[in-house]
């Protein structure tokens, strides 16, 4: 297959967000002073994980709004602190304070530079996806010298929906002025970046970031291990 146009997750695909996260976690906790609340950080870290992915789930379901993401995923483990008032104005400021502290952060996935400069060296249009929040990415993009390598840049809040829907990749498609058949999607996540293109009629390739042995229910076009695998099918 020939393809011109490739979208590409950008959270734990190319930037390395959940390690760039957690040091803008340990950054928050030392912020605040939790210390006097949490004998073992951990406790605090590790609820905290927990109820974020729970609450990323429901919001690439629709069921949650990102104000209330952004609120919760703190209010949650927080509860957590005896002697802790976190109410919705605390956990807003905690919540803008780790949001800064992240969006600095350089880290990106081994090869993430190497790939693109390799896809942009063979002429592919290449296209940011992606979830995340306008405040952050585009920080991140600058802070991990990536935004040079990119056509578009297409966030969920402009779609009007989040990946897995339909909706947001009608939206990718008509921004970008690309073709289904000629449109591959990259990312890591098979539930949002796979299934959503798989249903909007696009190839797919699956970074196993996370579970090398995952076998898809429904197969991608391609599946790679590391970054560096894309290069050897694009």
């Amino acid at each position: 297959m020939t393809y011109n146009d490739i979208f590409i997750d950008f959270d734990d695909t190319l930037y390395a967000t959940h390690d760039n996260s957690s040091i803008a976690l340990r950054e928050t906790f030392d912020l605040f002073h939790w210390e006097r609340y949490f004998a073992d950080p951990e406790v605090f870290i590790n609820s905290f994980w927990t109820t974020n992915v729970k609450l990323w789930s429901q919001y690439t379901r629709g069921e949650i709004t990102r104000e209330y993401l952004m609120e919760q995923r703190f209010m949650r483990p927080l509860s957590l602190a005896p002697g802790l008032s976190a109410d919705s104005d605390y956990c807003r400021e905690v919540s803008d304070r780790f949001l800064e502290f992240c969006s600095c952060k350089p880290g990106v996935i081994d090869g993430a530079h190497e790939l693109m400069r390799h896809l942009k060296a063979k002429g592919y249009r290449t296209h940011i996806c992606s979830n995340g929040f306008h405040e952050v990415q585009y920080k991140k993009l600058a802070a991990s010298r990536m935004t040079q390598y990119f056509d578009t840049i297409i966030l969920s809040e402009d779609a009007g929906a989040p990946k897995p829907s339909p909706v947001f990749f009608d939206y990718a498609l008509k921004i970008t002025g690309a073709k289904r058949e000629t449109t591959i999607m990259i990312g890591d996540n098979y539930n949002t970046d796979i299934l959503g293109a798989m249903n909007a009629g696009l190839d797919t390739i699956l970074f196993r970031r996370w579970e090398k042995d995952f076998v898809p229910p429904q197969p991608p076009t391609y599946t790679v291990d590391s970054l560096a695998e894309i290069a050897e099918i694009l």
